[in-house]
């Protein structure tokens, strides 16, 4: 538009009057038509008969006869110059003399009006007043080229501005339906343009929204099942504790020694229960609140899997589980924290004998793999199925149906176990299969523990 607008007004500026004919052509037929006018009527309204004919004219024409008669086609008088220059040529002046007094800058055109072969008047078309840039402005902009500009502007506007308009409706919307919850709304991103950016930048928010919303949803999900699973491993002992007390407090039934003794013996048995799960949930709350203080050091790890064979001892030889150590001289000490890490050893132990076939075979076994230590735990039980491996690890996960043989612990051991090789910068991991089951626990340990006394090592206390 700008460009169609200044191309019209540099034309209009190079022609500043607009016209059909030339002025010289148009003076020839002034005169002819003022001759022929003047023949037939000697004394017409020569002002009058002017503005009635070329009144549409935009070149100013006047005529002087030369009975003294002036007008024109315009209300303004002939200039003052001009007007004696003319009546001095029609009283038999000389031209050059006459013309030579015009002070108005610019070509004046004549003819002259002849009845017969006498002179009665000349036409004269001064030059055109010179036009400011308002009057050309105003000229165009005319109720004409006003409706042309407008409707040109609105077809523009549709052309430029209605696809953006689309886009920044979509938009919208989508902020709407962002808001109404719909977490799965994007805007369209088509375009290379603010509105684009903005519309990336806006998915990516409901991005982000949506995978908080999932996490808190998993999160909420994850808690609401702990509490569940709490409550049940809580309820299970507590049940069996609540009964076998009220029934010892029952006057009608008489109990022998031997009964009585047997229902006490459950009782301990199962607030022994209770007690280490709720010292399992205290371990594992300060484990991932970070409340628990590690105290790392060089330790003797022959002694740590003698506790642990100690403390499993008669568990495993009531069912005729053979467990057995063996230690790498390279990873005959090791850096941690001895009481930790024998809580993980126990664990895993303590999960391969409640999984272990009666008459199986337990292996506790230490290496060096790199820069780390490791600690395996086989056991040749049923083995894991393939769908429980990467649920294992989590809070009262139990593989009943792939591992049960009768009893089952809290579910806690193998998250706590997990907790604390993090804590110590190291992992944990499986590997499964029909037969036989690894644990395997890597320790990162410090460049200098291959060269640590071993005297030293042997003797350090857990």
């Amino acid at each position: 538009m700008l460009v169609a607008q200044n191309l019209l007004f540099s034309y209009l500026r190079e022609r500043p009057n607009p016209s059909f004919l030339s002025p010289n052509a148009m003076a020839m037929l002034v005169a002819a038509d003022i001759q022929e006018s003047v023949a037939s009527s000697p004394s017409i309204d020569l002002g009058d008969y002017l503005r009635r004919t070329y009144a549409d004219t935009p070149q100013r024409i006047y005529v002087a006869l030369r009975d003294g008669r002036i007008g024109g086609n315009t209300a303004s008088p002939m200039p003052e110059d001009i007007r004696r220059a003319t009546v001095a040529t029609l009283d038999g002046g000389n031209v050059r003399e006459a013309t030579s007094r015009i002070e108005t800058r610019g070509p004046v055109v004549t003819a002259p009006v002849q009845v017969g072969s006498e002179l009665r008047g000349i036409v004269v078309l001064p030059p055109p007043p010179p036009e400011t840039a308002a009057r050309v402005v105003a000229r165009l902009l005319s109720v004409p080229g006003t409706l042309v500009l407008v409707t040109a502007a609105f077809l523009v506007s549709l052309v430029v501005f209605s696809p953006a308009r689309r886009r920044l409706q979509a938009l919208e919307k989508a902020a709407e339906h962002l808001g109404g919850g719909d977490l799965s709304v994007r805007a369209p991103e088509t375009g290379a343009d603010e509105i684009a950016r903005v519309a990336r930048a806006f998915n990516v928010m409901a991005s982000e929204l949506a995978g908080r919303d999932e996490a808190l949803r998993t999160s909420d999900r994850l808690r609401r099942q702990m509490i569940a699973d709490v409550s049940h491993e809580l309820k299970t002992p507590l049940t069996s504790m609540r009964g076998y007390v009220e029934t010892l407090r029952l006057p009608d039934i008489a109990l022998s020694a031997d009964q009585r003794r047997e229902y006490l013996d459950i009782i301990e048995h199962e607030t022994k229960r209770l007690e280490r799960i709720v010292q399992d949930l205290l371990d594992i709350a300060r484990l991932e609140n970070g409340a628990i203080a590690f105290d790392r050091r060089y330790f003797a790890t022959e002694q740590l899997f003698a506790h642990v064979v100690q403390r499993h001892r008669a568990a495993a030889a009531s069912r005729d589980i053979d467990i057995v150590t063996s230690i790498d001289p390279s990873a005959d000490q090791l850096f941690g924290d001895p009481y930790r890490l024998e809580q993980v050893v126990e664990n895993l132990v303590a999960n391969a004998i409640r999984h272990a076939s009666d008459g199986g075979r337990i292996e506790l076994a230490a290496g060096s793999g790199d820069a780390d230590a490791l600690l395996t735990v086989t056991d040749n039980g049923p083995g894991i199925a393939p769908e429980h491996l990467p649920h294992i690890f989590d809070r009262f996960y139990k593989v009943d149906a792939a591992r049960a043989s009768g009893t089952t612990g809290s579910g806690l051991g193998l998250s706590i176990a997990r907790a604390i090789v993090a804590w110590h910068g190291g992992t944990i991991d499986v590997d499964s299969r029909p037969g036989r089951t690894r644990f395997t626990v890597r320790l990162p340990q410090p460049p200098d523990a291959d060269v640590r006394p071993r005297d030293q090592a042997l003797s350090a206390n857990l």
